[in-house]
């Protein structure tokens, strides 16, 4: 019974019957196709950050959104009711001060959501470096 795979002998060249210029294409071949697939895996970490970075948006938007509902139509109901028992000015001043904190929170969360976007792909800077220690190594 015969192997698929052997192991070669480590005295002597993978590919002996090849020319230089054979090899050299073929390492370029490979480093062509290297870097292709790490241009893809940085799209992909990208793709995620943004979707990340869109969902941060979204909350702040929607923070936004409820804000001005909220003062808009809860502020009046509050401030009227509030004027039953002190000056109009003051029942106003306070319902607004009390749905600026509201505005506060909701920025604060979408804020620290957008922070946590990174913006390097780590996945692929990692392969990135490895790969380069790969070629020290091979050159020596």
């Amino acid at each position: 019974m015969t192997t698929a795979h052997t192991n070669p002998d480590p005295t002597r060249p993978l590919e002996s019957d090849k020319s230089l210029g054979e090899l050299l294409s073929k390492l370029t071949k490979d480093f062509s196709n290297l870097v292709s697939t790490q241009v893809d895996l940085a799209k992909l970490e990208i793709k995620e950050e943004v979707a990340r970075a869109g969902k941060g948006a979204g909350i702040l938007t929607g923070g936004g959104v409820a804000a001005f509902l909220a003062i808009l139509l809860l502020s009046f109901a509050a401030a009227w009711g509030l004027a039953e028992v002190m000056p109009a000015g003051f029942a106003f001043l306070i319902v607004g001060a009390v749905w600026l904190v509201v505005a506060g929170v909701l920025f604060t969360t979408g804020r620290k959501e957008l922070k946590a976007v990174n913006p390097v792909p780590q996945q692929t800077k990692s392969e990135l470096q490895e790969d380069i220690s790969w070629a020290r190594q091979q050159t020596r």
